[in-house]
Formats: C-alpha cells, structure tokens, sequence
C-alpha cells in the first residue's frame, strides 16, 4: 500500500473521530534529512499526522539532532521521546537476536532479506516488548560492501586499517580481518574519515553516497555481505494510551511505510553506486580471492552468533532455510 493511499483512508476515518487532545510526538532519527531511510520516516510521520487528524503530531528530528543514533533506543524505552529510529543491530550486546540481519552471507538479496526479517519479527517483537517497546516497521539498507581508500585484494591487505564499526559485527569482522574497530556513528562518518580517525567501513552504497565519502576515500567493493534493517518503535506505554481507532491508523501508515522504505531502498542501490563513481571512487566487485577470504570470515562469524544467540537464534536460522 502506497503511502498516498493510507493517508487518504486515514483522514476520512479521523473525520468521523470525536475531538481529544492533541499529542505532539518528537521522533529521533541518526541519519541525514536526505537519506531514504529519514525521508520515508517523515512521510510515515505526515501519514500519522494527517491521518489522525492531527490528534497525533509526529515531528521528525534527523541526522541525530536530537539524540545520536546509540542514545535513540534508550530514549524511546525511557519515555525521554514516545517514538525513533535505530539499527536494532546496534544493540547486540543487550540481546544477541537483535543481529540477525548482520549474519554475514545468509541473506544477500531484498528478497532474502525481507523473508529473514518475516521469520525473525516475532521473535524481535517479544524481545522488544520486554523492553517496554513496540515494533512498528521496518525497513532494509542496501547490501553491504567494502570501502578502503587503497586497492584492496585480499585479507591480507586489510591488516592495520582502521576501520569504522557501528556493532559488534562490524567490530568482529575488523578483528577477523586483521583490522582496527573504531566506533563512529553515522552523524559523525564524514568527519572520521577527513580526519583520519577511520580508513575503511563495511556500509551500503546509500551510506557512502550521502556522507560524500569519495572525498577521503577511493574504492568501494561490493560483496553483499548482508542487509542490515532500521527499525521504527514506539515506547509500550505510549502506545498502551492509544485508542483502539488511531493505532489502526498508524498501523496502516507503519504497513504502507515498509513497503514505500522497501521499493526507495531498492530504486536507491544502483543510483548510489553510480554516484560513488561519478564522485571518482573505484566501484565494482569484490575480487574472487577476496570474497572466498571473507566468505570463511563469515562463516566464524555465524557460528559464533548462532552460539550467543542460542535457540531464539537457531529457530530464525533453520526457518529461514526451510523456506529458501
């Protein structure tokens, strides 16, 4: 369902709701107003808006200008703001399920990805409801590929880089690869980068594009090593007081945002692989070497997630294979 058409549905039914107070909800995003992930939030925010009449106001803060992108999930469980945006991957040290969509080459394609996180929604639903939040949508990244500001044929090429990490994945991998894990939000990637803090990072091409980071680096490698999800919650008890009539309304907005977020992320993947050329990076594909390096890399990495995430993570493992 097109956003359009939620909107316009949500409206006519919130003309026939009786008058209450106005609530104005504040909603952090750690991305820039421009990227796909920031603009589909803010049509799912005018959707609300609109939709209920504006019994519910949404107002978008992006590029972590209310809170950064590691504050946002806390801020939303403690009530500090009702409603956000975070890379749920981000907080695998809390629960290891959290990373599922970061297992690295099991889920390569939209279409993997988007029954991967079918599979694995109920169960993220019943650990999020145990931190007093409630899962609205959510929507994928690109596939992930390489970027390094030197030409880059092995693992071996990789050792001592700093390396921007933005989970403990992404950390894992730099250590697998002989690299160095640098935390950096994605507000700050630009700045890391001119600066020399970071060297390399493992992002989709829509990441790269919007922090023009050919200028500082030179090479993006595309090994579709997974496809990591941004989701939007909304704190358990905030969504507890909502009546019955509005929740439907931001369900279908919720709904009709996954499916718009979806069809940006795929129209966006080879738009910003072109722009990363046009800015004078070199882009193409992985070396075979190269990929069969990582491949093995990433098999550790499985086995060692299927282990901390332990049974929750081996029912979403085994499902998903049995339905490809």
């Amino acid at each position: 369902m097109k956003l359009k058409t939620t909107l316009t549905v949500a409206a006519t039914t919130a003309l026939a709701l009786p008058a209450v107070a106005a609530e104005n909800w504040d909603m952090p995003l750690a991305y820039s107003a421009s990227n796909y992930h920031s603009e589909n939030a803010a049509g799912f925010a005018e959707c609300v808006t609109e939709g209920t009449g504006g019994e519910i106001s949404i107002t978008t803060h992006p590029g972590g200008s209310l809170f950064g992108g590691a504050d946002i999930k806390r801020a939303i469980q403690t009530g500090q703001v009702p409603i956000g945006e975070r890379l749920l991957s981000a907080h695998a040290n809390e629960d290891a399920v959290f990373s599922y969509d970061n297992v690295p080459f099991l889920a390569t394609s939209f279409e993997d990805a988007e029954k991967l996180a079918e599979i694995a929604r109920p169960t993220i639903e019943k650990v999020l409801a145990e931190q007093n939040l409630t899962l609205l949508y959510s929507v994928p990244w690109p596939p992930q590929g390489l970027y390094f500001k030197k030409e880059v044929n092995s693992v071996a090429d990789m050792e001592g880089v700093k390396f921007r990490s933005y989970n403990s994945t992404t950390a894992r991998l730099a250590e697998l690869t002989g690299m160095l894990p640098v935390t950096i939000e994605a507000a700050e990637i630009s700045q890391a980068f001119a600066t020399g803090v970071a060297e390399s990072m493992i992002s989709s091409g829509a990441t790269g594009y919007d922090r023009k980071v050919w200028e500082s680096l030179t090479h993006f490698y595309e090994v579709n090593a997974w496809l990591p999800r941004n989701s939007v919650m909304v704190n358990s008890e905030v969504w507890a007081g909502v009546s019955d009539a509005n929740k439907e309304i931001i369900t279908g907005c919720a709904d009709a945002a996954a499916a718009a977020g979806l069809e940006k992320a795929i129209g966006y993947t080879q738009f910003t692989m072109d722009g990363l050329a046009d800015g004078g990076m070199t882009v193409g594909p992985a070396g075979d070497g190269l990929v069969e390096e990582l491949k093995g890399v990433g098999e550790t990495m499985a086995a060692e997630w299927l282990e901390t995430a332990g049974e929750e993570g081996a029912a979403i493992i085994d499902a998903y294979k049995a339905a490809n």
